[in-house]
């Protein structure tokens, strides 16, 4: 079957993709509480005939589709939303207080829900495996890593694996992507100051102030990206929060400052953790203070996405096919972060970006904030994306 066809298919179940992805914007879960998420997902793969794992990662889960007898392809969606308060007017806004579908994953969901019901339409046709993976807490809870250590890549072992996420820079009905790396690897840091002999503001030289040294370590981590780092490897280290103290005449005993570090490469991030630990240490103790480096709520490191070069390609020719060449677009890299690259360290594959801005309908806000919106004129397209590459590559790799 041809891109204009599986489009055309796609374009046809448009209003039932729409549908889903509505009830699940309404009711956004965060991370590894999607329970209502996985309910719908559920129920909606058992009327189609798609029997689906018990829970993996908490509330992830995944199902498959085909013969078995060759290759298997891994779709995966994400499944978790914000704790952003909606303020976008639509009909169909968050009704749930503080919690808003800000980065798209109802779309995603979605649109792995449409190519479930087009595969299963063909399945007497698939030479192989697709396996669809709907996973949990992609914010900030590494949820890609669990569904991996829970063995979503396995059983049967996943040959290419392939994520969509919705794009508000890219204009609805183009496509954009890389090969090599495409999202930064990241990581969360708290950084602790503690002088450990607090005081009245009055007195400062019976103090040690922690908040003195850490004016003076966040000044001097800027160091680390334009004198440490390759300057063709692009780096951020932003810290964008602080809090010590509550009193206007005392000295706290402790400062904490919060912020996130960025790489395009996961050593270059593991260099920049060092850094600024070295540097946090050394400036604190000429203050006579102590800093300690963490990691936020315990989270792993994210590694870099890296898409994987015969992937991109099969992605490119599957996406041209549907949309034409002239609506593929070669992006360039962002330091945003994913943790589909989670699969990517473990198997071939590619993450690409769908096309969702519409200036007509106000769909020009970016992801995180809380007027994001999505054309969903691009949901049967990212639907028969995955379609396409999923037959694509069990042709290519049979």
């Amino acid at each position: 079957m041809n891109g204009k066809n599986l489009l055309q298919i796609a374009q046809g179940d448009k209003d039932w993709i729409v549908g889903i992805r509505r009830e699940l914007h309404q009711y956004p879960e965060l991370k590894y509480q999607e329970v209502k998420t996985s309910q719908l997902v559920r129920k909606t793969l058992r009327d189609l005939s798609i029997e689906p794992s018990p829970p993996m990662a908490v509330t992830g889960l995944v199902a498959t589709i085909g013969n078995g007898n060759g290759p298997c392809i891994g779709l995966r969606a994400d499944m978790d939303a914000l704790p952003i308060q909606e303020e976008t007017g639509l009909d169909f806004q968050s009704k749930t207080p503080g919690i808003m579908h800000a980065c798209g994953h109802d779309c995603h969901t979605a649109m792995l829900l449409g190519a479930a019901k087009i595969l299963k339409s063909m399945e007497s046709q698939i030479q192989g495996t697709i396996k669809l993976i709907f996973q949990p807490a992609e914010e900030g809870g590494a949820g890609g890593s669990r569904m991996v250590q829970e063995g979503a890549l396995e059983n049967p072992k996943v040959d290419r694996v392939f994520g969509i996420h919705v794009w508000p820079d890219l204009p609805t009905g183009k496509i954009g992507g890389k090969s090599g790396p495409f999202l930064a690897a990241v990581s969360s840091i708290r950084l602790v100051v503690r002088g450990g002999k607090g005081g009245h503001a009055a007195f400062p030289h019976k103090t040690h102030d922690p908040i003195l040294a850490m004016s003076h370590i966040v000044c001097a981590l800027q160091s680390i990206v334009s004198r440490e780092c390759n300057p063709l490897n692009a780096s951020v280290v932003s810290i964008t929060a602080i809090h010590g103290g509550d009193a206007f005449n005392v000295i706290s005993d402790e400062v904490v400052a919060k912020g996130t570090i960025r790489s395009m490469t996961t050593q270059g991030l593991a260099e920049l953790r060092t850094s600024i630990q070295r540097i946090a240490m050394n400036v604190a103790m000429g203050f006579q203070c102590t800093a300690e480096l963490q990691t936020i709520d315990g989270d792993p490191d994210y590694p870099a996405t890296v898409n994987e070069k015969t992937s991109w390609e099969a992605a490119s020719m599957a996406a041209t096919e549907l949309v034409s060449s002239s609506n593929v677009c070669e992006l360039e890299p962002v330091l945003g972060g994913e943790d589909f690259a989670f699969y990517l360290e473990k198997t071939k594959g590619c993450f690409v970006a769908l096309g969702t801005k519409n200036e007509s309908q106000g769909a020009v806000h970016f992801v995180h904030t809380s007027k994001f919106k999505v054309d969903e004129d691009a949901l049967p397209i990212g639907t028969a994306l995955h379609v396409a590459f999923a037959l694509r590559s069990l042709d290519e790799l049979r």
